[in-house]
């Protein structure tokens, strides 16, 4: 079954909604580059809602170590993610499993750097441009894909809706990450976007049982 996690949460009902319609985690935005980045009390508000066995991720993108760390402390995230130039020791080193995004933008030259974070829980690959924050609602590529990644692959950029499906088919993924795909305006979720999302999701997964029955 592919995994959902719904990015960029700003309102305690948001992050219930993908609870109850069946995401798996929810992310959280931290870094000071993007608009939907929350407060650490908000974080927490949500993080305390929430039901048990939804995994919450701290989004993170070249902050300070002492920022981090302060999200660690307060917030206690299930998991981080880098967006940055972070390095593999660099990220490893809060002692919590972390994703690093890996930005698919610039197409088979961002390749090689897929094998530069052997520490990481998962690889998150997005369709913004290395430098560019996440949640751009571009796509890339999926047949650069590569088919022996050595950990599990979060695919992201440009999912809704409509070709979610498409890509669960093409691409198998660990997992999936939506943000932008499911939002009225940025931070702010739609009820039926998200819910119509994944409904997708499932319906490939059902397929992909039937064909493998």
């Amino acid at each position: 079954m592919t995994r959902i996690k719904c990015c960029g949460m700003t309102r305690v009902e948001d992050a219930l909604l993908a609870a109850r319609l069946g995401a798996d985690a929810i992310g959280l935005v931290f870094t000071t580059r993007s608009k939907r980045r929350v407060t650490l009390a908000r974080a927490r508000e949500i993080v305390a809602a929430l039901p048990p066995f939804i995994a919450t991720v701290a989004l993170f993108m070249d902050d300070a170590t002492a920022r981090v760390q302060q999200v660690v402390d307060e917030v206690a995230p299930t998991l981080l993610q880098f967006h940055g130039r972070e390095s593999d020791d660099w990220c490893a080193q809060f002692g919590r499993p972390f994703l690093k995004a890996i930005a698919m933008g610039e197409g088979a030259s961002a390749l090689p750097r897929l094998r530069d974070y052997p520490r990481a829980a998962g690889l998150l690959l997005d369709g913004h441009a290395a430098g560019e924050a996440g949640g751009s609602g571009r796509a890339f590529d999926w047949s650069l894909l590569p088919g022996d990644l050595a950990q599990p692959m979060i695919l992201a950029g440009g999912l809704h809706a409509g070709n979610v499906g498409d890509a669960v088919r093409t691409v198998c993924p660990w997992a999936v990450d939506v943000a932008s795909g499911v939002e009225s305006t940025p931070g702010i979720k739609d009820a039926a976007r998200l819910e119509a999302f994944i409904r997708a999701v499932r319906a490939a997964d059902a397929e992909q049982v039937a064909c493998r029955a």
